[in-house]
Formats: C-alpha cells, sequence, structure tokens
C-alpha cells in the first residue's frame, strides 16, 4: 500500500513518521515544493528504521508528482499554517489555490485514489477538492473531526483524571473555533456516560477548552501543533488502508443528511477500503441540531468565498 503526504513540513512529516513506525504502509512518499525538504525529511524518518523497527520505504521528492504514481491514499497537508492570532478561515484565500492545483496533479498519476484533507480552512478545503476534481464524495475526506475529538477526549480525561483510552467522545461540525460541536452529551467512560462523574460547569469547560484547542496550542508554539494532527491523519489512513471501518467524525460531502446539502461539514463517518463508507445517523437533540445548522451556516459562508477559485 502506498500514501503519498503532499507537504513536507511538521503535520505531514509527523503523519509519515507515525504510518511508518507503525507499519501503515509499505511506502510513503514525501512530496513538498521547497528544494530538498521532502527529501531531507524522508532521509531522517529512515534513519530510524533500526532503532524503531519499522521496514516501510520512505523517500522525499520536490515537486515531482511522478514519483505519487500508484498512490492508495493521498494527504494534503500543502499551504501555510496558522500563526497567533489568525483564524483557520483567514487561510482561504492562500490555501484554496494550492490545494486546488496539488489536488488535480496528484489525480494524474492516482486517479483512483482517496484523498485526505488536512489543509485549513479544512471543510472548505475538503468542499473545494470535491467540486474542482468531480470525484465521488466517499473519496474525498476532511480530516479535522478525527483531531477535534482526540483533544475533546484529551480534555474529558484530565477532568476525569482517568486513561484518555478508556474516554469515548466525538466532535462534529465545522474544523473551526467558534464552528465545532462537542458532544458532551454522548461522552462516556468505560460506557458510562461522563455526566455521571462530571457536573456540567465541568463539561462545558472542557466543551470551551476543546473548540479552542488548535488556538491554544498555536498560541503556546507560535505554529500549528503537529504532533496531534499528524497521529489523527496517520489514525484515518490506518482505517482506510487496512479496511477498519472505524467510525470517525470526518467532513464529508452531505446531501441531505442531518439536514443538510451542498457542502462538506463533520458529522460520523465509517471509514474503510472506499474511503467514506457510510454516513452514520446519530440522534442529535434540539440544542444540538441547533448548533449544528449555525456550525453549517458559518462554512457555507466561508464556501462562499471560492468562486473565484473554482470558476
Amino acid at each position: 500500500m502506498k500514501v503519498t503526504i503532499v507537504g513536507a513540513g511538521n503535520v505531514g512529516a509527523t503523519c509519515a513518521d507515525v504510518i511508518s513506525y507503525r507499519g501503515i504502509a509499505s511506502e510513503v512518499v514525501l512530496l513538498d515544493i521547497k528544494e530538498g525538504f521532502a527529501e531531507g525529511k524522508a532521509m531522517d524518518i529512515m534513519q530510524c528504521a533500526t532503532t524503531t523497527g519499522f521496514n516501510t520505504r520512505v523517500s522525499g521528492s520536490t515537486n515531482d508528482y511522478s514519483k505519487t504514481a500508484g498512490s492508495d491514499v493521498v494527504v494534503i497537508t500543502s499551504g501555510i499554517p496558522r500563526k497567533p492570532g489568525m483564524t483557520r478561515e483567514e487561510l482561504i484565500g492562500i490555501n484554496a489555490g494550492i490545494v486546488k492545483s496539488v489536488a488535480e496533479n496528484v489525480l494524474k498519476y492516482s486517479p483512483d485514489t482517496i484523498i485526505v484533507v488536512v489543509s485549513n480552512p479544512m471543510d472548505t478545503m475538503t468542499y473545494l477538492t470535491l467540486k474542482a476534481t468531480g470525484l465521488p464524495k466517499n473519496r474525498i475526506i476532511g480530516m479535522g473531526g478525527a483531531l477535534d475529538s482526540s483533544r475533546f477526549k484529551y480534555y474529558l480525561s484530565k477532568a476525569l483524571d482517568k486513561p484518555s483510552n478508556d474516554v469515548q467522545g466525538m466532535v462534529i461540525g465545522g474544523h473551526g473555533d467558534t464552528t465545532m460541536i462537542p458532544l458532551t452529551r454522548l461522552a462516556s467512560y468505560n460506557g458510562s456516560p461522563v455526566s455521571n462523574f462530571l457536573a456540567q460547569d465541568v463539561l462545558d469547560k472542557v466543551a470551551a477548552d476543546t473548540m479552542v484547542g488548535g488556538a491554544t496550542l498555536t498560541g503556546l508554539l507560535g505554529t500549528s501543533a503537529w504532533y496531534a494532527p499528524g497521529a489523527s491523519v496517520a489514525y484515518l489512513v490506518d482505517s482506510i488502508l487496512n479496511d477498519q471501518k472505524r467510525m470517525i467524525p470526518c467532513s464529508v460531502y452531505l446531501e441531505g443528511e442531518y439536514g443538510q446539502n451542498d457542502i462538506c461539514i463533520g458529522v460520523p463517518c465509517i471509514i474503510g477500503k472506499n474511503g467514506i463508507e457510510e454516513i452514520v445517523a446519530i440522534a442529535l437533540n434540539d440544542a444540538e441540531k441547533a448548533l449544528f445548522a449555525k456550525s453549517a451556516d458559518a462554512v457555507r459562508t466561508m464556501n462562499g468565498d471560492l468562486k473565484s477559485v473554482l470558476a
């Protein structure tokens, strides 16, 4: 199985590293426009092979898309990362043209690939990729919900003072500081609702911390986070390549599901060898439905800025 990661920055390189040492794919290609950058990252990862015991072949290429031929999955991380004080939405004008060009180029050499979009603003870039390529919606996946849910479970585990692997939780809606919806009502600790252990004001704080989880790290690091995003992408790729059929919140094109049309936004999906294999319908209460509709309105407003790119 072959995976291409376009963009060898922190997130892309971390994704390649996790895929390699977990043996998710037999081959990983890192591609970047900066001369020698992807080659250097690939070489650095390969020099870990004997100490971490993996057999994945990792190579790098400077803007040579022919090296990506035959990829089963292509991950797009291209574009500039967020800087302190910058919202994901402010990146749209810069990253839209980059993502469109990347998608078109990878499909020349891997026409049957599944594309995982990481570039921000992620829901809008996922929508752009779908519309620009004309691919069926099961083959275009926005990664954001996997990352947001991992952050949600982290904050829940801190509040519970219990291992995060014993916590289940899901974030739906747009991948933005004001548009994501941590479903505290449905979160659980070893099968028991977290509301049995945490007061409502604590759950409200967990949700609020989750929503600004990325911005919090950007403020601390001076740039976007990369360990959790890279690992979240690898987790998603693993479910595709190994047909694991995990239920993962992903940004996917909706055609009536959750009361929305002509939009890519985060909802729970079954992820397997065909990409999005099923959009899972979960019963939202009235408050959650209202939040989801509000989130969709915000994402749709951003999508309106794509007219010139898609023309």
